[in-house]
């Protein structure tokens, strides 16, 4: 009996740790455009913000009622699991306020609000901890709508970046590895193989991001890692883009343009590269940027366009599906992204309505077990220029939560052997 019930507790806890592993919650389809700015770029971009450095999460509303949003900000470890922090700690101020920064679009088709929520603000003065954070927007009947996860660093220990080819050689066109040095210079880490993780992310994707690779030896002050297969990515290709700053003249990309309710851009039709030569097209790495022309403030003047892709592509008959993702969906593969097959056209289809702007993009592959395959379509190249941001956490033995102490940036454009 007491055996019994030993394994009934020990079932339930290990539940509740695997649901304490949050993932984001997706906005519905009334709300677009979710962008974290800061003062160093204009740019969406995944959220890595110096401890003490303003920032601003953006979103339109596409309804007419204005309707009221509210926000709480939670601290996490670093695997995502709730720190043992209570608000106090990491705060200064209060959250669960409204967002009182709105707007209503101006001479556009498709009206919408634009909401502005900057951090710090009147009621949340300060985040004094750094770490991993989630940002949850809540509507008035107090139900999250999305959320957004973001880091804070805190620079205290030097990162080195540096891009090369795969060490294994059956990858060694495909594969792109990332070698880190850690130098701790006066801190001192207490055994860093337990109390130092990493996480190292490809193109501010954090749900391809490498996680918990340990130091393979160390040298003085310094962590070493130099993995043969453990650090390395698929090198993909260049990001596929299009611009619509002006919906009613053809852009990059755009083969015309067509007013209905609102404007719809049609894209020419991609086609797959992974059976073609390695091209250079410069990128911005997958992000995206809103901009008009002929506007005094794109936040709200900007409008929005039904975006149509088309892929000429086999279809695939073995469960697999085709997406068409970047940092403008935050990379997430679901219905609204989902591209269909057209037997008539014999290409894959789909329609995106995304604010006027310019856009990086690509096509994935998930197949029937749900395995992405990122180059199925556009190849892996080992030339093709990529980001990479490195991440430092470090929790001392005997403290309570996971600091992020360390930020380190490379592009693979200087990649060597």
């Amino acid at each position: 009996m007491i055996k019994n019930i030993y394994f009934f507790l020990l079932a339930i806890l290990i539940s509740a740790q695997g649901f304490s592993q949050v993932e984001e919650v997706n906005p519905p389809d009334y709300i677009k455009t979710v962008t974290f700015r800061s003062r160093t770029s204009s740019q969406g971009q995944l959220p890595i913000i110096r401890l003490g450095e303003a920032f601003h999460l953006e979103f339109d509303v596409l309804t007419t009622d204005e309707p009221d949003f509210y926000y709480t900000i939670e601290h996490y470890n670093y695997d995502w699991t709730k720190s043992n922090l209570v608000k106090m700690e990491y705060m200064r101020g209060f959250d669960n306020y409204r967002i009182v920064d709105y707007q209503n679009s101006f001479n556009a088709y498709q009206l919408y609000s634009h909401y502005d929520l900057q951090i710090p603000n009147q009621q949340t003065r300060a985040l004094i901890k750094s770490g991993n954070y989630i940002l949850s927007i809540y509507n008035e009947d107090q139900e999250v709508v999305f959320t957004r996860k973001f880091m804070i660093y805190k620079e205290q220990l030097g990162v080195g970046v540096a891009l090369k080819r795969s060490r294994d050689v059956s990858y060694i066109d495909s594969k792109q590895s990332v070698d880190i040095v850690i130098n701790s210079g006066a801190l001192v880490l207490n055994n860093p193989k337990q109390t130092v993780k990493t996480l190292i992310i490809q193109n501010n994707n954090l749900k391809t991001a490498i996680t918990d690779v340990k130091p393979q030896y160390t040298i003085g002050k310094e962590l070493i890692f130099r993995y043969t297969k453990e650090t390395s990515f698929w090198a993909s290709n260049e990001f596929r883009f299009f611009e619509t700053k002006d919906v009613r003249g053809a852009n990059v990309g755009v083969q015309f343009i067509d007013l209905k309710d609102i404007y719809n851009s049609y894209l020419f039709a991609d086609g797959p590269r992974y059976n073609q030569p390695y091209t250079y097209n410069p990128d911005i790495n997958g992000n995206f940027q809103i901009t008009a022309i002929d506007t005094d403030d794109a936040d709200i003047e900007a409008d929005y366009t039904n975006v149509h892709f088309k892929l000429r592509y086999p279809q695939l008959t073995d469960g697999s599906k085709v997406y068409v993702c970047g940092n403008f969906n935050n990379y997430t593969l679901e219905e609204q992204n989902l591209l269909a097959f057209n037997t008539e056209g014999r290409q894959y289809e789909g329609t995106i309505k995304l604010k006027q702007g310019f856009y990086n993009y690509k096509y994935v592959v998930v197949d029937a077990k749900g395995n992405l395959d990122e180059g199925r379509i556009s190849g892996d190249y080992w030339q093709t220029e990529n980001n990479y941001k490195v991440l430092v956490y470090y929790r001392d033995l005997g403290a309570r939560f996971d600091q992020l102490i360390g930020f380190g940036e490379a592009t693979s454009v200087d990649i060597s052997n």
